[in-house]
């Protein structure tokens, strides 16, 4: 039986002021069951790492459609990995302004500290990998 209610912070990136995105993976994630807190768009460094320190979610989930998510995800996740959290960090959207995946920028992301990195719009790779992530977490 799928994990329910597992303490989500939605969140775009600092310079993407996109919101059909963040509304979209909102309504996805509470579909799948989870408690979901959605920052908004055009979220700092230090306001996604102030949120994260006070509310200690389960799962932060970066959306960016503009195609500077790459940047602005490494920059993120290295603010939240710097101040010493430890929270489970997934990317997804256009990463990068070519509208193609880079397996070198997917890699960054991993080493930086994201959980896992999804392509545009793949959103049953993210629901089958956070199915498999918090099922197993709840079982052990």
């Amino acid at each position: 039986m799928p994990r329910r209610n597992v303490r989500t912070l939605l969140t775009g990136t600092a310079s993407d002021s996109h919101t059909w995105n963040l509304v979209y993976l909102q309504l996805f994630l509470e579909e799948l069951g989870h408690q979901v807190r959605n920052l908004g768009p055009c979220v700092t460094d230090e306001l996604l790492t102030g949120v994260c320190a006070a509310e200690r979610p389960e799962l932060v989930v970066i959306s960016s459609v503009n195609g500077h998510g790459y940047r602005d995800g490494l920059n993120a996740v290295r603010a939240l990995r710097a101040a010493g959290l430890h929270t489970t960090v997934v990317i997804g959207g256009k990463l990068g302004v070519a509208g193609q995946a880079d397996p070198e920028r997917r890699r960054r992301l991993l080493a930086a500290g994201c959980a896992a990195v999804f392509d545009d719009g793949d959103t049953a790779a993210l629901r089958s990998w956070l199915e498999r992530a918090f099922d197993r977490r709840a079982a052990a």
